[in-house]
């Protein structure tokens, strides 16, 4: 198999097995998928976000980042507030039922809001600049000069699939958060989430 194609590859399932796992952002990509709210306008930030990550990763500011231990140290403890703040709201909605029937009544946030809390969870994650930016940047170097970039081709397209993936195929489950009790079950693992993923930020 040619090298273009074993980089490309290789960066497909890389950025695949740093992606997929239940997180913050999947979470809320989740939610909005579900919702039918700014589902395009998520799904573009995560991808955009994504994609510029590693292509500063794959670029060598990796390096830089690791020299600064205080920048990621502040980035912690602003994304593990952020997270409990948020795990917290979808505890009450979870608690409460505030959810009742948003596809129905069109109470789905704004997108000024949908953008905000997207950007949040995505750059105030410090595991993003570890993953995304060291490890990815370090493994594209494992491929020389001209292959790290065909790798991160390849953790880019995986980046966009999957969101893209993500957010479009909630709205298969859309019939089942008819029930307002479906939303507080997934209010309910949200919050799990979130106040999980802030715990072990600072613990």
């Amino acid at each position: 198999m040619e090298p273009v194609i074993l980089s490309l590859l290789s960066g497909l399932a890389s950025g695949l097995s740093l992606i997929v796992a239940i997180g913050a952002q999947n979470a809320f990509v989740l939610r909005q998928g579900v919702q039918r709210s700014h589902v395009l306008l998520v799904v573009a930030v995560c991808a955009l976000s994504d994609l510029v990550l590693i292509v500063l990763g794959v670029a060598g500011v990796g390096v830089l980042i690791e020299q600064a231990p205080g920048v990621l140290e502040v980035v912690r403890w602003a994304g593990a507030a952020f997270l409990l703040a948020y795990g917290l709201m979808a505890a009450r909605r979870a608690i409460r039922g505030t959810q009742a029937s948003p596809l129905s009544t069109g109470q789905q946030g704004t997108w000024a809001a949908a953008l905000g809390t997207c950007l949040a969870l995505t750059w105030l994650n410090p595991h993003v600049y570890l993953d995304t930016v060291l490890l990815l940047g370090s493994l594209a170097g494992t491929h020389g000069a001209d292959g790290r970039w065909w790798f991160a081709a390849g953790a880019g397209i995986g980046s966009v699939a999957w969101f893209a993936a993500l957010g479009a195929g909630a709205r298969h489950l859309a019939p089942l958060f008819a029930r307002p009790g479906s939303w507080r079950v997934l209010d309910a693992g949200i919050a799990l989430v979130m106040v999980t993923l802030a715990v072990m930020l600072v613990a």
